[in-house]
């Protein structure tokens, strides 16, 4: 029901109310791979729910959520325990923080509950201000002794699932005294002689979808700042010469400018009323992305595609109706223009462009070193998951070349096989990385390729929804696409074909990054990959509100009321509380008094008050006039 009257996403199923395995996962893409991984190791008849928690919930909804799944766990004792696992993906923009104060607030209520059910707790969780959150909940465990066991974004998404599990040792828990940095890699010894295992690669095709460069610029639909300036500090960290977006598209105010940041110095964006007079007046612009709702995003769409500058078209609104969403591909097909999306959070390319809000924060950019190029290329698509690719490729790889989230709708504007085939093409990747899911036959598309010798690079694989096995019922996963409508359409059955033909796929995904770190060092050692020595970090200016809601900065304040406080619950004026305005009827000679004299005086002197407000109400142009004859007079002007 709560789910329905909030922005955020909450839902739960529950699978099993007797079983001793419960998730709280943040994000569609994250709840699966959790749910996979818990099945693939044998547990999954233990899987007591499923469901997510995502769209920067508040702090009560959060409670609540968090409140009603401990109520469910606590229905029925197990002998052995039980084990809640709180997790998710590096979050884009949620304040974690927030979040977890919701959390707190439950584990508080349950206290005694948790330890007399013996439920273990394992929590990993990172992103927007996760350390703060990750102290303030392991603070509270301490304090109910609740023996949780945290761990931030230094281990990879599922890395709590076996612990939990009790299949492997804990890892130690990090250090919480600040954020996770970028990890610091040794290069992998080469000896030499290793012979390549790579075949000949086939001659290039034309793209659709036009790679980016350190040149390539677009237009922005929709007013947001946020993402904008998301990508100006992007490409500032990049060292790109001049900023990827050159114009904003508002059809709702006049031309104008707005403010951003480029480095330490402030730069205006011109921002259009129509598309037309932005790609008029920029002309050398190949990029549009758009921004609009699914009510306007086909009009907006299509409008841009008939410019001829225009080459790739990222759309980010999820909703769109499948019938509008093939005519935008078939249009795009027509006019040989690049779509990405619907329900995409776009693309990056480190040292080029990143489209929308692809990577999160600047903090993440910089932990998954995506402000440079790396020599793995992947496609997922899911946008909250393609962070977590971000992070588990930087970890076991020398990172990120590209990286596109082609988005969960069943009519993607592109598909695995149209980036794939680029990324054969294009000699800065050397290794491929694919995230698919329960739903469609785009993979088969893949495996068609490998096969016929049209791909020829490593492709390390997987698919998530292995744990549709365990429901009982066929059930509908966070994307409109992920749901199998046959048995080859299942994730097992995907995966089987890929490792068949000759893809590198692991045997769950939480063994995934031991598998890219498998197939990287071969191909380092096979010379395919030549690794070079890490440059030094860049530093971008952190936005000061953002620091600020860090505990980083003070600053003192610009203007201070001693009259009047709205910092606490209640209003005050002059240490009154509005409330008791309202009750002691002090009428608004006695607001007054308080705000101008600063104490409460005497009813004659707060009605001597009203009555000059009284006499001086009237506005009228008698009034008026003689205000301003007054006032010119003064000024030895004359009226006129």
């Amino acid at each position: 029901d709560m789910d329905g009257k909030t922005g955020a996403s909450l839902k739960l199923t529950i699978l099993n109310d007797k079983g001793r395995v419960w998730t709280m996962v943040a994000g569609g893409g994250a709840s699966v791979v959790y749910a996979d991984t818990v099945a693939d190791y044998g547990w999954g008849h233990e899987l007591a729910n499923y469901g997510e928690y995502s769209g920067a919930p508040s702090t009560e909804e959060t409670f609540v959520y968090a409140k009603t799944l401990l109520s469910l766990m606590m229905k029925y004792k197990h002998p052995d325990g039980k084990f809640l696992i709180i997790g998710g993906g590096i979050a884009n923009f949620t304040d974690v923080a927030a979040t977890f104060t919701g959390l707190i607030k439950a584990l508080e209520h349950f206290a005694s509950d948790i330890k007399e059910h013996n439920i273990q707790i394992w929590i990993r969780r990172a992103g927007p201000n996760y350390v703060e959150g990750l102290r303030k909940v392991k603070a509270a465990s301490d304090k109910l002794g609740l023996g949780l066991k945290v761990y931030g974004p230094e281990t990879h998404i599922t890395a709590v699932v076996p612990m939990a599990l009790g299949l492997m040792s804990p890892l130690p828990e990090p250090d919480l005294s600040q954020a996770c940095g970028p990890p610091t890699r040794k290069m992998i010894p080469v000896t030499g002689g290793k012979p390549t295992s790579s075949k000949p690669a086939p001659p290039p095709t034309k793209h659709t979808i036009v790679t980016a460069t350190p040149e390539t610029t677009s237009i922005v639909y929709g007013m947001q700042n946020r993402a904008v300036q998301g990508m100006l500090d992007f490409d500032f960290m990049c060292k790109r010469k001049k900023p990827s977006v050159e114009a904003m598209v508002f059809p709702f105010s006049g031309n104008h400018y707005v403010k951003f940041y480029w480095g330490t110095e402030e730069i205006l964006m011109p921002v259009y009323t129509t598309t037309k007079e932005a790609v008029a007046k920029h002309p050398n612009v190949s990029v549009f992305i758009n921004f609009a709702s699914f009510r306007s995003v086909y009009e907006t769409s299509m409008e841009a595609m008939g410019y001829p500058s225009i080459k790739t078209l990222g759309i980010i609104a999820e909703g769109v109706p499948e019938q509008q969403t093939r005519e935008l591909i078939k249009t795009a097909e027509a006019k040989g223009v690049g779509m990405i999306g619907p329900a995409t959070v776009g693309g990056i390319k480190p040292g080029c462009l990143r489209i929308g809000n692809t990577g999160g924060m600047l903090d993440n950019i910089v932990m998954s070193r995506l402000y440079r190029p790396g020599s793995v290329a992947y496609v997922s698509k899911s946008g909250g998951m393609s962070n977590e690719l971000n992070n588990i490729v930087c970890r076991n790889s020398n990172g990120v070349y590209e990286g596109v989230a082609i988005g969960g709708d069943r009519y993607p504007g592109s598909r695995f096989l149209d980036h794939f085939l680029r990324y054969q093409d294009d000699s800065g990747a050397k290794m491929l990385l694919l995230l698919g899911e329960v739903g469609g036959t785009d993979e088969y598309d893949l495996v068609d390729a490998v096969k016929s010798g049209r791909i020829t690079k490593p492709i390390v694989a997987w698919c998530v929804g292995t744990c549709a096995s365990c429901f009982a019922t066929e059930v509908q996963f966070g994307h409109a696409g992920a749901q199998a409508r046959g048995d080859m359409e299942t994730a097992a059955a995907k995966n089987k074909a890929m490792k068949e033909a000759g893809f590198h796929v692991p045997d769950s995904f939480d063994k995934l990054p031991e598998m890219i770190a498998k197939v990287y060092a071969q191909l380092v050692e096979e010379g395919v990959v030549v690794e070079t020595p890490e440059g030094e970090t860049p530093q971008v200016p952190m936005d000061y509100t953002w620091a600020k809601k860090l505990g980083m900065v003070r600053k003192p304040a610009n203007f201070i009321s001693s009259i009047a406080d709205d910092r606490g619950e209640e209003l005050k004026y002059c240490g009154v509380t509005i409330s008791e305005v309202f009750s002691q009827e002090m009428g608004i000679g006695g607001v007054l008094s308080l705000l101008w004299f600063r104490r409460q005086l005497p009813r004659a002197c707060t009605k001597f008050i009203e009555m000059i407000l009284m006499v001086t109400a009237d506005h009228g142009p008698a009034v008026s006039g003689a205000h301003n004859t007054i006032v010119t007079a003064r000024a030895g002007k004359d009226l006129v």
